[in-house]
């Protein structure tokens, strides 16, 4: 479900910077590319084949957006669902199948897949879990929060004290 960490690739001091700055200041311009180039030392196109060379290597996961879904009107929940393994694919592939799946998580616990689900409205979301367990005959814990944190994390790369 996710790829190797990024602790065990071999990153340069470019891919550093460049990771540091599209995790929360991707730059909202014609170019961006551009703007991280000249912000890294590199040229446009040395930039944009940078950040695809770590989506390859699976470094960079998604590249995109983040909205507060909440103040666009939209619901979410954490589910968990204690999965068979003779099941599990079957799960996976009708959870994934659904757009308003944003993470999807295997652990190492009775309740074995976690995922987060959004949708357009509170009675879609409890729509949309009970056909998948109709689909799937697996039952979802549905656990909406009582309270909202939202926590920024930044995955700071380059430690060099001059990029500061």
């Amino acid at each position: 479900m996710t790829g190797p960490a990024v602790q065990d690739q071999e990153l340069d001091q470019f891919d550093k910077k460049i990771l540091d700055i599209i995790q929360t200041g991707f730059p909202l311009e014609p170019r961006p590319y551009a703007v991280i180039g000249d912000a890294v030392g590199l040229t446009e196109a040395e930039a944009l084949a940078r950040v695809r060379a770590l989506k390859e290597r699976r470094i960079i996961r998604r590249l995109g957006a983040n909205f507060n879904s909440w103040k666009l009107g939209f619901r979410s929940t954490l589910c968990a669902a204690k999965v068979p393994e003779d099941k599990f694919d079957e799960f996976v592939a009708e959870v994934n199948s659904h757009v308003g799946v944003t993470h999807n998580y295997l652990r190492a616990h009775a309740y074995n897949v976690w995922f987060t689900f959004i949708g357009p409205s509170w009675e879609e979301v409890c729509s949309t879990l009970d056909s998948i367990t109709q689909k799937t005959g697996i039952p979802i814990l549905n656990l909406p929060a009582e309270e909202l944190y939202k926590i920024r994390v930044d995955f700071k790369m380059d430690e060099d004290p001059a990029t500061d």
